[in-house]
């Protein structure tokens, strides 16, 4: 019983540790910059992408557009800048393409949005909103894929490039190196991307489009996540005082007190 129970703690304790190295396995996640969470300018330009560029293809079926008011957006604006169907501004965001078109076209339905970046986060790795951000600035030509596009944040990905205009083509450059597993083998590793043709953003303003994107996305998945977050840090505050003032008051029923 004891040799068993020994064997049991070492084969956990190699699980343990091929944990971390197994979440850093594949390209390495960027930062998305939390900063734009508190910026109504940047949630704004996002939902523009989003309906612009996402929701041709993807819907979006728990958010309506009239909460968008959230984001300092009113109905005329809504009307004017991001309903181009014969949508109402109390309906939900919902695409028009048939998912069994899609699924002939790409292979797969394109996934609902509503909360895509609350569904992908891994350790040592990210969030998901890590994840989605660095899946938009890592596309690039490959001529071998039916769509003409791949992605080194999730390689073989059946979309393509719904962003190319604004980020142009680029081509991904891999070069061959010994792997670290095996010396006696080399592995195809990413060294650097290759501007093929130029898009209507540069690349700082394609970045800062990305991260204005993400930041709706991750807005979109918890409209009242900023509510939560001032109410509970106003909580939290409260609780303080309040120990201070427990303190204080029992400090002082009790001086008298042998």
């Amino acid at each position: 019983m004891k040799k068993l129970l020994i064997s049991l703690f070492v084969a956990l304790g190699f699980a343990l540790s091929a944990l971390p190295a197994a979440a850093n396995e594949g390209y390495p996640w960027d930062k998305f910059p939390e900063e734009k969470m508190t910026d109504m300018a940047a949630l704004q330009n996002g939902a523009r992408i989003f309906v612009n560029y996402c929701l041709n293809c993807h819907s979006a079926q728990y958010m309506r557009y009239n909460r968008l008011h959230d984001i300092g957006l009113n109905d005329d604006e809504i009307r004017k800048n991001l309903l181009f169907a014969a949508a109402k501004v109390g309906d939900t965001m919902k695409t028009t393409i048939d998912p069994k078109q899609a699924k002939d076209w790409f292979g797969a339905a394109p996934p609902d949005l509503s909360v895509i970046a609350r569904s992908r986060s891994e350790a040592g790795r990210g969030t998901g909103a890590d994840y989605l951000y660095t899946l938009w600035r890592t596309f690039y030509r490959d001529e071998t894929k039916p769509t003409g596009w791949n992605n080194l944040a999730f390689p073989d990905i059946a979309m393509p490039h719904a962003l190319w205009q604004l980020q142009g083509e680029r081509r991904a450059v891999f070069v061959e190196v010994k792997s670290a597993h095996d010396p006696a083998k080399s592995e195809h590793r990413f060294e650097r991307f290759e501007q093929v043709a130029p898009g209507t953003l540069s690349e700082l303003e394609y970045k800062e489009a990305v991260g204005d994107l993400v930041a709706y996305l991750q807005w979109m998945g918890e409209p009242a996540q900023g509510s939560r977050i001032r109410i509970g840090v106003g909580v939290l505050l409260f609780l303080g005082l309040l120990i201070v003032f427990t303190w204080r008051l029992n400090a002082a029923y009790w001086k008298n007190v042998t």
